[in-house]
Formats: C-alpha cells, sequence, structure tokens
C-alpha cells in the first residue's frame, strides 16, 4: 500500500493538487501543506533509500513536520506590516 508513497512524482502530485486547493480557497491555509509535499518529492528525488527505509507513520510525520516548518516560515514572511497610514487622535477644528 505504501509503495506508491515513497515515488517523488506521487509528492510532487500531491503538492500540485495542494496548489490548487489554494488557488480555489480563500487564505493561505493549504500554502504549507503544498510546500510540505514538494519538499518530500524533493527528498524521495534526491535520497530514494531514506524515502523508501521510511514506515508510513514516519512519512506523514516528515510530511506534517515540514508542511508545519514552511507555514510558519511563511507566517513569519507575510505578516502583516505596518502600511504607513498616518492615524490623527485630534480634529482640524480643534
Amino acid at each position: 500500500m505504501m509503495a506508491w508513497l515513497t515515488t517523488w512524482w506521487v509528492w510532487i502530485a500531491i503538492g500540485l493538487v495542494f496548489g490548487i486547493i489554494e488557488v480555489l480557497a480563500p487564505g493561505f491555509i493549504f500554502l504549507g501543506f503544498m510546500l510540505g509535499a514538494l519538499i518530500v518529492g524533493l527528498i524521495a528525488l534526491v535520497a530514494q533509500g531514506f524515502i523508501a527505509g521510511l514506515s508510513f507513520n514516519a512519512l506523514m510525520a516528515l510530511f506534517a513536520g515540514l508542511s508545519l516548518l514552511s507555514w510558519i516560515a511563511l507566517r513569519l514572511a507575510f505578516r502583516r506590516q505596518s502600511s504607513g497610514a498616518k492615524t490623527f487622535t485630534n480634529d482640524i477644528n480643534d
């Protein structure tokens, strides 16, 4: 059952599906999952022996951990910044 999860292109396809869902869904909810799947796909492409030796639970934990790390990195990169608009507390006629 897990043999298809050790193939690199399956993880790239899962990442692309999450990317499509991200375009259709409001907000940046699935972007971390997309990046996590793409990173697991790149790891599977580069280190096929490492991915093949992992159990299903370890592979899902790797995906979840990478998704969480990428979500946190995106959150830090795209945090709300001040728009530079000035706020006035006094009226001009005061």
